[in-house]
Order: structure tokens, then C-alpha cells, then sequence
């Protein structure tokens, strides 16, 4: 039965559309009612490979914003826009811009920071980000510890929630043909409660 919401998904640096975390969370959320779009963003349109550039950014958040009145065009519901990684970075500085873009974010290992330097804080938007989020992130990442997520989350004005993943990492157990069966479910049901989503 659909539930009118929408949702929107992208992936990380090194990452595509196609990637097995992306479509899995597509499965599930769309198996109970979602309208789920996974895209590549535009820096991963232009190159099938490498990570995005320095002027690649400000490219990728106007294809999130595409992606968003995409959705509208489809979904009746509310509309939330998700990311792995540096999906998600984009994905939560589009929101600091436009408060009023979507009804929630999804920040899949939000990348405080690269790995091994926690003084490389990517954290100047965060302060401005209004948007309700819902953080789901490995208690062995590279990219932040949990302790390091919970303080940068306090810079957050807007409802938060930090979901931790036991023991997985940046990939959050879906790496190579691993693949974590129950986080899809996890993930969708701390969705439902913290976005109050009715059944």
C-alpha cells in the first residue's frame, strides 16, 4: 500500500546509484510503500569513475535539488532525501541553503572528517542545517566516532537522532558481497519513528 512519501537516495565519493547499500535501503523502503528514486549525482554522471573535484559540489547539491522537484512531480507525500557518505554531506548542505526543500534527511556515515584527521572537521554547515535528520552511522568509522558524531550533532538547531551500528564501519556491512541483512530494517524502523511515519 503506498504511503505517498518519497524518497530520494545517493551515494558516496567513490560510489554509484547502483551501490549495494542504495539499492537494498531502496528495496525495503519501497517494499512498504515509498516511492524511492536512487540517482547519480552529477559529478558521477559526468566520470563512471574517481571521486568528485573541487568545483563539483556546488554541481552535485543543484542535481539534488533536480532530484527533489523529480520526486514532487511523482510523489503526493512528504519527500525526504538520503546519502551515503558524500551524498549525504551534499544532501545536508543543500538543506542548511533551503530549509523548506524537504521533510527529513537521511545521513548514511556522514563524513565528520577524513580518516585519521579529526581536526579536518566538516562541520561550518551544520549550525544552519533546520531540517529534521535521522544519522545512522558505524561504531567503527574512519570518518567520525560516535563520540565525535554526538558532538557535532549538538551544532544541529533541528530535531536530530543518531542511530549507532554496532561494530560496522564506513560501508555499514556492505562491503564487497557482504551485506548486512538486518540494517535495511533498522533503518526503516527508526525512520518511521522519528519521522513519525503511520502504518
Amino acid at each position: 500500500m503506498p504511503n505517498q512519501d518519497g524518497l530520494i537516495l545517493t551515494h558516496g565519493a567513490g560510489s554509484n546509484a547502483q551501490a549495494p547499500l542504495l539499492r537494498a535501503l531502496a528495496d525495503t523502503f519501497s517494499a512498504n510503500g515509498f516511492t524511492v528514486l536512487r540517482c547519480d549525482l552529477p559529478f558521477r554522471q559526468v566520470r563512471s569513475f574517481g571521486p568528485p573535484g573541487p568545483g563539483d559540489a556546488a554541481r552535485d547539491r543543484a542535481g539534488l535539488k533536480n532530484a527533489v522537484a523529480h520526486m514532487r512531480k511523482i510523489a503526493t507525500g512528504r519527500i525526504f532525501l538520503g546519502g551515503h557518505s558524500y551524498g549525504g554531506r551534499q544532501a545536508s548542505m543543500l538543506c542548511a541553503e533551503e530549509p523548506e526543500l524537504v521533510a527529513g534527511l537521511l545521513l548514511l556515515s556522514y563524513p565528520l572528517h577524513p580518516p585519521r584527521r579529526p581536526e579536518q572537521q566538516r562541520t561550518q554547515h551544520l549550525p544552519d542545517l533546520r531540517t529534521s535528520t535521522l544519522f545512522v552511522h558505524g561504531t567503527r568509522d574512519p570518518f567520525g566516532s560516535i563520540q565525535e558524531m554526538e558532538r557535532a550533532i549538538k551544532m544541529i538547531p533541528g530535531k536530530t537522532k543518531l542511530v549507532a551500528v554496532e561494530g560496522a564501519g564506513h560501508d555499514l556491512g556492505f562491503k564487497g558481497k557482504a551485506r548486512n541483512g538486518q540494517l535495511t530494517q533498522m533503518v526503516l524502523s527508526d525512520f518511521a519513528t522519528f519521522f513519525v511515519l503511520s502504518s
